[in-house]
């Protein structure tokens, strides 16, 4: 998968490559069919097609597959700066229904990063840019990197 960065900046570059490293062990977002579209510091851009098997009884998407593709923007974002970041809690505003057929974009992006906490916020949005859900996610630093070489290798 190659992922795009808003902008070839040292920072950036380190995002994606985070992003590149998470991915490649990601299995829930990759079985869901979401892709990364881009990454940079603080921000990331994940897209998913709701599917015929992610409808639920009402025949609209189910609403814990919204709020996935929603919570794994949040982790690629809050993940970017190469501290190794855990979703803290998480809370999630259903707009308007999903349907069968529609292609969501999440767009994550920093609204405060201090010390070991963080607050992010992500839009899902469908095809029509018509905002489905609202989530907002608090992060929390562990121990490690996400990049073990400190992002120090080839970009």
């Amino acid at each position: 998968m190659t992922i795009s960065v808003d902008e070839d900046t040292v920072a950036n570059i380190l995002a994606r490559r985070c992003a590149e490293h998470m991915w490649a062990n990601d299995r829930a977002s990759e079985h869901l069919g979401m892709a990364i579209e881009s990454v940079a510091e603080g921000r990331a851009v994940l897209t998913m097609s709701v599917r015929e098997n992610m409808v639920n009884g009402h025949d609209i998407c189910h609403g814990g597959l919204i709020f996935a593709l929603a919570d794994s923007a949040f982790a690629f974002a809050c993940n970017s700066q190469n501290h190794t970041t855990v979703a803290a809690g998480a809370t999630i505003d259903f707009l308007r229904p999903a349907q069968r057929g529609d292609w969501l974009t999440a767009i994550a992006t920093v609204v405060h990063q201090g010390g070991r906490n963080g607050i992010y916020d992500v839009v899902v949005t469908n095809q029509k840019d018509q905002v489905i859900a609202q989530f907002r996610g608090r992060s929390s630093r562990i121990k490690g990197a996400v990049i073990a070489d400190g992002g120090a290798g080839e970009a």
